[in-house]
């Protein structure tokens, strides 16, 4: 019998301290090709830093992160973005002096795969109409609105072909009907062979886009399963709102 393919990415052990803080202690998961995790958890308990580790913003103080089998513990974020991870931010991140076509077409340069010339300023096109604001492409980020911002984020991260999207809150203050349109993003994205990691508080995206969740609390991770199941799960209850409701 074949071996069977290495994970997409696999989380061993890995804690960030800051002083004599722990924002994340000890936090295993693997993240299968094509799979859609859900990392969630009340406010504060390190899903963000978490991701800071796995993008390379920040260094674990212990533990293994691997990409496929490549051990990628405590690289720059260049070079992960290199190796194939992309994201975005909780606040978003423009380039005030760019265009929107600008913004997008940066995360083309300096990515996973990349372009350059005419066939970058088509695929940045491409995926602006893909995010819906295939008129925009001229105009400065600054007038636009903060859910469009989100929109050119999500574009720019899409613009290097990553194999790993990282979501931190991307779905957070839509409305309804572009919840919906969110969500359907995200679904085409994930049919195109990614492996996506969302932190997420929209509960409802979690349970329709996630294969699979890990709970965060204090660092810690409390419970792992399908999202039905772990937003079942005693624990898990307690920590979104406390021993007197669970």
């Amino acid at each position: 019998m074949a071996d069977a393919a290495p994970a997409a990415m696999s989380v061993k052990g890995v804690s960030k301290r800051f002083g004599g803080l722990v924002a994340v202690d000890r936090m295993s998961f693997d993240l299968a090709g094509n799979e859609v995790l859900g990392l969630i958890g009340p406010n504060g308990s390190g899903k963000t830093t978490m991701l800071n580790l796995i993008s390379g913003a920040l260094k674990p103080s212990a533990g293994t992160i691997l990409l496929e089998s490549l051990d990628v513990t405590g690289a720059a974020a260049s070079d992960i973005a290199i190796r194939g991870v992309a994201r975005t931010f909780q606040i978003v991140r423009m380039l005030p002096t760019l265009t929107v076509l600008e913004n997008v077409a940066a995360g083309g340069v300096f990515g996973h795969r990349r372009r350059w010339g005419r066939a970058l300023d088509e695929f940045a096109r491409e995926l602006l109409r893909r995010v819906g604001l295939q008129g925009a492409a001229d105009a400065s980020v600054s007038t636009l609105t903060y859910i469009d911002q989100k929109r050119v984020e999500l574009a720019r991260a899409l613009a290097s072909e990553p194999k790993i999207l990282l979501l931190d809150e991307w779905l957070a203050g839509l409305n309804p009907t572009e919840l919906r349109t969110g969500i359907a993003l995200i679904e085409k994205i994930r049919a195109e062979g990614r492996a996506i990691v969302i932190v997420e508080h929209v509960m409802d995206a979690i349970r329709s886009l996630c294969d699979r969740c890990v709970v965060m609390n204090s660092g810690v991770k409390i419970a792992e399963g399908a999202p039905r199941e772990v937003l079942a799960d005693a624990e898990v209850i307690r920590a979104y709102l406390g021993d007197a409701d669970a």
